[in-house]
């Protein structure tokens, strides 16, 4: 299983919504993937990135190289090289509009369960 899926299934079993992966292979050169997620609350946005980290860890011998916004869950950047995983608030993710700054980027369709 990708890592990339990986982080979206830990997320989804932590009830993230309206969750993306974009394909940046080719576009850019500090990743191939982003996973994008939102959670309603700073409890759920930690709760994510917590079940990310462990699935990871667990699954795939992965930790990330950085974690940025953690303390104050408006916006979790987790930094596992070519995957970078962001969870956001509502409010943060529709006021950065990381889908319309990498608009240029493949929406990579998740499969389901």
């Amino acid at each position: 299983m990708p890592t990339w899926l990986l982080a979206v299934r830990a997320a989804e079993s932590k009830k993230a919504t309206d969750i993306k992966v974009l394909d940046l292979t080719g576009i850019t050169s500090f990743a191939d993937y982003f996973v994008i997620c939102s959670g309603a609350n700073a409890r759920q946005i930690q709760a994510i990135a917590d079940e990310v980290r462990m699935q990871l860890k667990e699954h795939a011998a992965e930790l990330p190289t950085s974690v940025e916004g953690y303390s104050q869950a408006e916006w979790v950047l987790a930094d596992y090289g070519d995957l970078l995983i962001h969870i956001f608030s509502l409010k943060s993710r529709e006021y950065y509009g990381l889908e319309r700054l990498w608009r240029n980027a493949k929406t990579v369709e998740i499969p389901v369960e």
